[in-house]
Order: structure tokens, then sequence, then C-alpha cells
């Protein structure tokens, strides 16, 4: 942390913005887990995807003249979108069988599958080191999910399809990025996830009784639109390499959610697993900042 004294404010503000954000997907995987157990799941989904792009909406249209935003890619943004969205489901369906906090930690090994990815489908050249922070961040997920323990059921492989689906969206994202507005981005994963969310509302709507579950569900979407408005801003201050170890400040925030909502503490084996993918996935963000190349961005 001695690097960011004397760092501008700028680069600061995005490393703020990114913190804030990781905050606030921390709260949305935690109402997320709370609203499970009274609304349906593919419901839940739909308003968490409503909320965006109802709010992207009235955000974007009215400087655009009402005009969609333009786009070069518009199959791309729509396989994004349904990338996010498939990333989104098996999230929902995770946290109703998983703690937040061992949830969060096996999804923070997104970024060493990445390496991975690119050796495999872009033939970028991979050091043994980065080799081994992958392997170890894979043994930090074995930790905690456990194969064979008492604990282990079908749903703890859930997050592990999430992992893969996050992995393709980050990579075209950071393809899309290069050319794509990133707000015109974000349009388009709200509206496609909402309308192929809506395929499926028919079959899952129920009357909602509560107002605390009417709350959750804005709360959800309110977190998940704020949370990624913010990590726009940050990318736009601060370099991707620069902010990429600081996005494991939400396994922190996980397991504090967890605690506050649901008195849950992992148990020390679970512990050790968060804190090997913490640190072989911050030492591959430090690698990267070095090597030049770094291609993380949260969902």
């Amino acid at each position: 942390m001695s690097g960011l004294v004397g760092a501008p404010p700028r680069l600061l503000a995005g490393i703020g913005l990114l913190v804030a954000a990781v905050a606030c997907f921390a709260v949305l995987d935690t109402t997320t887990k709370l609203v499970s157990l009274g609304v349906p799941l593919l419901m839940a989904l739909w308003f968490r995807y409503a909320f965006q792009a109802i709010a992207t909406t009235l955000a974007v249209l009215p400087r655009q003249g009402w005009t969609l935003p333009p786009t070069a890619h518009p199959k791309f943004q729509c396989l994004r979108g349904v990338l996010l969205l498939t990333s989104s489901t098996l999230a929902f369906f995770s946290l109703k069988f998983m703690p937040v906090g061992e949830f969060t930690a096996i999804v923070m090994i997104t970024p060493l599958l990445m390496t991975l990815l690119a050796s495999l489908t872009l033939g970028e050249r991979v050091s043994v080191l980065r080799w081994a922070l992958v392997l170890g961040g894979f043994v930090g997920t074995l930790i905690i999910i456990r194969p064979g323990g008492d604990g282990f059921s079908w749903a703890t492989l859930l997050p592990l399809g999430l992992v893969v689906s996050n992995a393709w969206f980050q990579i075209l994202t950071s393809r899309l990025a290069r050319t794509e507005d990133p707000v015109a981005m974000h349009f388009y994963t709200g509206w496609v996830g909402m309308l192929l969310a809506s395929l499926a509302l028919p079959f899952v709507w129920t009357s909602l009784g509560s107002w605390a579950l009417w709350a959750g569900l804005a709360l959800m979407g309110l977190m998940a639109t704020v949370g990624h408005f913010m990590m726009i801003l940050a990318y736009a201050r601060t370099p991707v390499s620069t902010l990429t170890p600081f996005l494991y400040a939400q396994i922190g925030f996980a397991m504090l959610g967890g605690w506050l909502a649901f008195s849950h503490v992992p148990d020390d084996l679970s512990l050790l697993g968060m804190a090997l993918i913490a640190v072989c996935g911050a030492t591959g963000a430090w690698l990267a900042v070095r090597e030049g190349r770094a291609i993380v961005q949260s969902p």
C-alpha cells in the first residue's frame, strides 16, 4: 500500500470507487440470500435486471434524445448480456445453498481462470509462476468445497459454473471495452438480462405479502446498478492493473454480511481456502502490473 502514498487524487478516487462497488456487490449477495427465503429466485432475478434496465435508461436516454446508445457490435453486446445473466442465475442459486463469504471467495478465482483461458484459447504465454498461482487458487477452492466431505453437495459445484461463465464474460468485456462506450455496455446488458428473464416470469410470479421482501428486491436492484456504475467510474479513472488487488476486499465484505445477516463465521479450513485464493489472486494482479497486461472487471 506504500505505493499509494503521494498517488494522484484521480487514482485514489478510482480505488475508493472500486472498494465501494465491491461493498455494494457484497450487500447484493447477502440480500439475495435473504430474499431467496421468500421469493422465487427467477422472479428475484427479473427484478434485479429490471431495476438496472429502467434506471440506466432514465439516466442515459434523455441525454441522447431518447435514441439507443450506438454500438458497433450488437451481437457481442447480446452475447455479453447472456453471459452475465447466466452468471447471475448461477450466483442466485449458489447463494441459496452456500454462505456468502465462501461463495464470494470461490467466485474470486475468475481472474486466475482467465489466465488459463488466455493460454488455451488465445495462445498467450503463461509463466511458471502464473501457473502456480492458478493451481493455488484452485487448491483454495477445493479446500472450501471439500469434495467428499460431510458438507459437500451438488449445490457447491454451482459457483464453479459461475466462474467459467464469468471468465468468458470478462474476456468479452475486455475486448468490447476497447471500442465500446462502457455506459452503452451497461445499458444493453440490463435490457438483455431483463428481456430474457421475462420469459420465465409468468411461470414463477407470486404475490408478496411482506413489505420487507419488496424492500429486499429493490435493494438488490439498487446495489447491482450502483455497484456496476461505480465500477465503470473506477475503471475510467484508474488502470485495471492497479484496481485488481482491491477486488478481493469483497471477500471481507461478504464475510461481514454473512455474519451480520446469518451469524455465520467460516470455519478454519474455509478461512484458509479464502486466504489462499486472495493471496494467489492479488499476486497475479501484481504480476500483471509488472508484465504490463491485466484483464479484470468484476461483474
